[in-house]
């Protein structure tokens, strides 16, 4: 059974930093896409960050050079640092793991709340 759980999350001050980490079981190998998505009250599901097999990275526009998504392989665990953390960064964080072969399918773990105080 693949379970993703989520970790790290709480009540951070603006311009301070927290640290994610969602620790993957049931057969997350190191092919899958890893990533972090956010969902604030009243909006969509975005995407944060992804980090592929081998290692390249994306950013959502408004994370890029405050936030590093990085994996340890060995512990099946994909890590979201944080940093200059904003108000506007007050959301659920999801892990998400995506096979990029068939057949393509993708798990969520049940999220984790941030809240950036001003």
């Amino acid at each position: 059974q693949v379970q993703l759980v989520e970790s790290g999350g709480g009540l951070v001050q603006a311009g301070g930093s927290l640290r994610l980490s969602c620790a993957a079981s049931g057969g997350i190998g190191s092919i899958y896409t890893m990533g972090w998505y956010r969902q604030a009250p009243g909006k969509q599901r975005e995407l944060v960050a992804t980090i592929t097999s081998g290692g390249p990275t994306n950013y959502a526009d408004s994370v890029k050079g405050r936030f590093t998504i990085s994996r340890d392989n060995a512990k099946s665990t994909v890590y979201l640092q944080m940093n200059s953390l904003k108000p506007e960064d007050t959301a659920v964080y999801y892990c998400n793991a995506y096979l990029p072969i068939a057949p393509r399918v993708a798990y969520w773990g049940q999220g984790t709340l941030v809240t950036v105080s001003s």
